[in-house]
């Protein structure tokens, strides 16, 4: 079985799913870029790129379980962390931008 096997059900969410997760990430990195405080470009990527990722993995958890023909969950939990850990790295990172009187 390869990916060409996968059913139409799945496919086409999949595929909006990955152009939506690719179109977060660019704007989140674009906010990096065109954002003027450290506060202001923290918060673009975080966002952007945790969501990106969201909507990648959930994408591929909706493909394996139609090839596999069973729920696959493996991805749950690469997602569950990335969720977690993006925001939590943002706030240190900014709290420590606070402590040190960076604006």
């Amino acid at each position: 079985m390869n990916v060409a096997d996968a059913p139409l059900w799945a496919a086409l969410p999949a595929a909006l799913l990955l152009v939506c997760g690719g179109l977060l990430t660019l704007v989140g990195s674009l906010g990096l870029l065109r954002l003027d405080s450290f506060y202001a470009r923290i918060h673009a990527p975080t966002m952007g790129n945790t969501l990106g990722a969201g909507c990648v993995l959930i994408a591929s958890m909706l493909v394996s379980s139609a090839l596999a023909q069973r729920p696959v969950i493996h991805e749950l939990l690469i997602t569950v962390l990335i969720l977690i850990t993006s925001p939590v790295t943002a706030m240190l990172l900014m709290r420590a931008a606070m402590s040190r009187g960076k604006e």
